[in-house]
């Protein structure tokens, strides 16, 4: 599929009435967790594109190009609106939550399985155990506020839900978080679709738990989400890093419209509820009339041609969502000890003593047992004996298997754990 050669309208067509742009949600009992997962993304995947053009705009003083770009961050709008309202009204905040884990888990190993860029491979890998992590972190709330709900039956019991790397080790000195970047030039084209659609969807996350916070129902929730957010703040550092920061205005634009392009017709080759495909099918149109758009642009006022950015435009390797349990195991039991350390991952055991990593732990992790990550579980194996667990086998690590006691120390400390 070459989205270069699909015949599109005009760009003014494309504009919907305020009843067609409300949609019908989907059925949040029947619903597959992966057309939840998917809704999701491309939710992120708009809210990347609208304030990318936001800041293009700030930037830009050629006023053919600003109309442009206000022309085409309107129907991103209108699409974002529409993809979020396929969210139905009874789905609570803590479901929500639980479906962008999932998507974090299960779209972070299928890129990290599908790139061949090693420097992204390691971001995706680091990351995937966080959230991996935080999944069994709202899944323990979820078993204190809401203990007739199933969290392994909300995932489909397609992704396990068990400690990964524990939250508490995620707190790292900012400076840590920064990767190389990528030389655009130089780099598969797929491998700049993974950190552009990456940084996206942990952007939606982030922006998920900086606005939901203060929304919900107990102070425990509340520090939760906000701790997590924080380590979302870490994963958008990192990711965005990844990216080639050399490349134009104008090649970013096409590169983010071939994007979402490419991933509404990724999506809407997988989706199984009609309605929703449907919606993915008129987006792609709408996304390949936005990336003439912006090519034509990027020739007129560059003169390069968007095979610099794109090469022929034939998308690679489409997206497919799915379930990774082997993949996350073998993760988990090759990097659960690694932190950064600057540009680097390294074994936490091999730190300096006077690392920035264990200054900064012992500034935001004042008090292990009232930090809201470990309180979580604490409070889980308080109530019911055990914390909350959806697992098809023994827990890979030793150290993480005991259901009775939250691991505190591992990947955090010098001190070797028993």
């Amino acid at each position: 599929m070459n989205p270069l050669e699909i015949k599109t309208k005009q760009i003014d067509d494309y504009f919907m009435s305020f009843q067609k742009m409300y949609p019908k949600a989907y059925d949040k009992k029947t619903t597959n967790p992966y057309t939840k997962t998917r809704v999701i993304l491309m939710n992120g995947t708009e809210y990347e594109s609208v304030w990318f053009l936001h800041q293009f705009a700030r930037h830009c003083d050629v006023q053919e190009i600003k109309e442009a770009l206000s022309l085409v961050r309107s129907q991103e709008q209108q699409q974002q609106k529409m993809i979020a309202c396929l969210k139905p009204l009874d789905e609570s905040i803590l479901e929500t939550t639980l479906a962008y884990e999932q998507l974090a888990i299960d779209l972070t190993a299928t890129l990290a399985q599908t790139d061949v860029n090693k420097n992204n491979i390691e971001a995706l890998d680091f990351a995937l155990l966080e959230d991996f992590d935080h999944l069994y972190r709202y899944s323990n709330l979820m078993m204190l506020d809401m203990p007739k709900a199933d969290p392994a039956d909300l995932v489909g019991k397609f992704t396990e839900i068990m400690p990964g790397r524990p939250t508490l080790a995620h707190h790292r000195y900012p400076k840590d978080n920064l990767r190389k970047a990528m030389n655009a030039d130089k780099s598969d084209l797929y491998s700049k679709l993974v950190a552009g659609i990456i940084t996206a969807a942990e952007q939606q996350t982030m922006n998920y738990y900086m606005n939901i916070a203060q929304w919900y129902k107990n102070d425990l929730g509340r520090q939760l989400y906000s701790e997590i957010g924080m380590v979302e703040e870490e994963h958008v550092t990192q990711y965005e890093s990844l990216k080639d920061p050399t490349c134009t205005w104008l090649e970013q634009w096409v590169l983010h419209e071939y994007t979402e392009a490419y991933l509404y017709y990724s999506m809407a080759e997988q989706e199984v509820v009609p309605h929703i495909k449907q919606i993915w099918e008129q987006f792609f149109e709408m996304e390949c009339a936005h990336l003439q758009l912006a090519c034509q642009m990027l020739e007129k006022y560059e003169k390069t041609a968007p095979n610099k950015v794109i090469g022929k435009g034939e998308f690679p390797q489409l997206l497919q969502l799915g379930t990774n349990k082997d993949y996350v195991r073998d993760v988990l039991e090759r990097t659960v000890m690694l932190t950064s350390n600057r540009q680097r991952y390294v074994d936490v055991m091999n730190l300096p003593a006077n690392a920035d990593f264990f200054q900064y732990q012992e500034k935001v992790i004042a008090d292990v047992n009232s930090t809201p990550s470990h309180a979580v579980v604490a409070e889980a194996i308080a109530k019911t004996g055990q914390d909350y667990r959806f697992q098809d086998k023994a827990h890979p690590i030793k150290e993480l298997q005991n259901r009775k006691k939250d691991n505190t120390e591992l990947a955090r400390s010098r001190t070797e754990v028993k």
